[in-house]
């Protein structure tokens, strides 16, 4: 991303093309109370002006996916990455057997659009980038011609990373408990009843105590996603998930998991 660019979009915003997305749409009268019990967030505050991030997790309470959520004409409308597609289909096919809910894929059927800055306007309100923004869902074969320049996905992923917005599948995997990445707040309602790894979750609340915690660091080196992180002492402590060069500082930005109680003092070791 060039400097001019990121300066723009932090002063005027920008639009990003996100239509490879993997999309559902969920009905049928036991829509809300079947999907409450698959995702980590409260999906009765879905509505048709705001999108509302969870995970979901399988029975250990590790991230089997990530979905943005809203409620529109009758039915939950889910999005999440593009390599979810099959796996996280049939993660949440599984599950409906006696409930009056349907899950239709709909991935090629609709655009989706995110705008954010201070043009965005009215509309179905998203953080997905950390920043106040809007979704735009069209049809397939519809127009969209946003007020704020585009945004190509190599410069969103530069966005995400600068702000240290986790990923499936940087950050968020098989591996990965929510919490650890500073997930709590954004994806997390502890108050909604149960769900498919709450257990595990709630102790971890309560406890405090997870393996690993994401942090961000920017460096002068040229580390690569996947290289371990030690701590002064030479110890394995961590690794790298994500980089992006920072289009001002032109330092690299770094995000990666290091093990809980590790020293502050990192050293990037490949």
């Amino acid at each position: 991303m060039q400097a001019e660019t990121y300066q723009n979009l932090l002063a005027h915003g920008a639009a990003v093309n996100l239509s490879t997305r993997s999309k559902w749409k969920l009905s049928g009268a036991d829509r809300v109370r079947y999907l409450n019990g698959q995702v980590t967030n409260d999906v009765r505050r879905a509505d048709e002006r705001h999108t509302i991030y969870a995970c979901v997790t399988d029975v250990k309470g590790r991230i089997a996916g990530d979905v943005m959520i809203h409620s529109r004409d009758g039915a939950l409308w889910l999005d999440a990455e593009p390599d979810l597609r099959e796996p996280l289909g049939m993660r949440l096919e599984k599950y409906i057997v006696a409930d009056d809910a349907e899950l239709t894929d709909v991935t090629d059927d609709w655009q989706l659009w995110h705008v954010f800055g201070p043009r965005a306007g009215e509309g179905l309100q998203s953080t997905r980038f950390g920043l106040p923004g809007i979704d735009v869902w069209i049809p397939a074969g519809g127009s969209f011609q946003p007020a704020e320049p585009s945004l190509s996905l190599e410069d969103a992923e530069t966005l995400r990373v600068l702000q240290k917005v986790p990923r499936w599948p940087n950050e968020l995997g098989g591996d990965t408990f929510p919490p650890e990445a500073g997930l709590e707040e954004r994806a997390m309602d502890f108050a909604k009843g149960c769900y498919i790894g709450q257990e595990i979750l709630s102790r971890i609340k309560t406890t405090g105590k997870m393996p690993r915690q994401l942090q961000s660091w920017e460096t002068d080196r040229e580390i690569a996603v996947g290289t371990p992180l030690h701590d002064v002492a030479g110890r394995e402590i961590g690794a790298v998930t994500s980089t992006a060069r920072h289009p001002q500082t032109e330092k690299l930005v770094v995000l990666g998991f290091v093990k809980s109680g590790a020293g502050p003092v990192i050293e990037f070791l490949g």
